[in-house]
C-alpha cells in the first residue's frame, strides 16, 4: 500500500519556539494527553507556539478502531481521577483564555465516561475560571441522559464529529454512525447548546455528497462547520483518494456560509480544533 505524495500545500513546518518547548514539557510533566501527539495534527507546531493544545481525557486507548485514526485502540486503563485537577491546573499555568477538551471512546465504561467529562469541566471551571471551553465529545452512542451530563455544564461549544459523508461511514468509522451522530447534534441543539461539527476529504467523496452532508448537519442545528484533509497517518490507515486543493476549500467554504452556517473553517491542514479560539 503506497502513500500518495503530498503536494506543496500540505507541507508543514518542524515544532519549535520557546512556547512551543514550554507546552510540550508542561504536557509531559502532567502526563496529560493530546490530540496533538495521538492523532499527529499537522498543527500541533503552530498551536502549541502559540501556546494552545488540545487536551485528551480518559487516556489514550480508544474502545473503537476508526480507519482514519491514530490513537491506539484496545482495552482501556480506568479513568485517573487526579486528571481533572491535573488539567485544570495545567491549563491555569498556560494561561489559556479557550480551551479544547477531547477524548476517547470509552465504550468500555457504563455511561461512557460522561460523568467524568462533566467532572473535567466543572474542575476547570473552579481552578481557572473566566476560560472558555469547547468538548470535542464522542456520540455516547445519542443516549440523552449522558447527552445532559455534557449539557448540564454547559460548554461554550459543543463539537461532535461526522467525520465523512454517509456513503463512506461504514468504511471510515468503527461502530459509529452518521445518523447516530446526526441525532446527537439535534439533541445539544435543541437543548440550547452552540453546535459545531467537521468532516474529512480527501476519502473519495463527492461534490453532491459534501453538499449533502452540509444540508443534513444543517437541519440537525449545527452552527459551525470544518472541513479538512484526511491525511493517512500509516500505511495500515485508509489511503487518501485525493488531495484537495486549497481553492476548492475556499470554494466548500462560501458555500457553507452561503447555505447558512455561522461559521466554517476550511483548509488543507485545519482540524476540528484548528483557530477553535475565533469560533466563540
Amino acid at each position: 500500500m503506497k502513500f500518495k505524495r503530498k503536494p506543496e500545500w500540505l507541507k508543514i513546518r518542524l515544532p519549535e519556539g520557546e512556547n512551543f518547548k514550554k507546552v510540550n514539557q508542561l504536557v509531559k510533566e502532567n502526563n496529560l494527553h493530546t490530540i496533538c501527539t495521538s492523532g499527529k495534527c499537522p498543527n500541533m507546531g503552530e498551536c502549541w507556539g502559540n501556546g494552545t493544545a488540545t487536551f485528551m481525557i480518559l487516556g489514550n486507548i480508544c474502545t473503537r478502531s476508526c480507519k482514519f485514526c491514530n490513537v491506539p485502540t484496545g482495552r482501556p486503563l480506568p479513568p485517573d481521577e487526579n486528571e481533572p485537577i491535573k488539567l485544570a491546573r495545567s491549563i491555569k499555568i498556560m494561561e489559556l483564555k479557550h480551551a479544547v477538551i477531547t477524548s476517547v471512546d470509552r465504550d468500555d465504561l457504563e455511561d461512557k465516561g460522561a460523568s467524568f467529562w462533566a467532572k473535567c469541566v466543572n474542575t476547570i471551571r473552579e481552578v481557572a475560571p473566566g476560560v472558555t471551553l469547547e468538548t470535542l465529545v464522542p456520540d455516547f452512542d445519542a443516549i440523552p441522559e449522558l447527552l445532559d451530563q455534557i449539557i448540564a455544564v454547559k460548554p461554550e461549544i459543543v463539537s461532535h464529529n461526522l467525520e465523512t459523508v454517509e456513503r463512506l461511514t461504514p468504511q471510515v468509522r468503527s461502530r459509529a454512525k452518521y445518523r447516530t451522530s446526526l441525532e446527537v447534534i439535534k439533541y445539544l441543539k435543541e437543548n440550547g447548546i452552540n453546535t459545531k461539527s467537521g468532516i474529512m476529504l480527501g476519502l473519495g467523496e463527492t461534490e453532491e455528497e459534501i453538499y449533502q452532508t452540509m444540508d443534513d448537519l444543517l437541519e440537525a442545528g449545527c452552527n459551525i462547520l470544518t472541513i479538512g484533509q484526511y491525511l493517512q497517518p500509516s500505511r495500515q490507515h485508509l489511503t487518501v483518494e485525493k488531495y484537495v486543493t486549497p481553492e476548492e476549500f475556499k470554494k466548500y467554504k462560501q458555500i457553507g456560509l452561503d447555505k447558512g452556517f455561522k461559521f466554517v473553517e476550511s483548509g488543507p491542514l485545519v482540524r476540528s480544533s484548528y483557530h477553535a479560539e475565533q469560533q466563540i
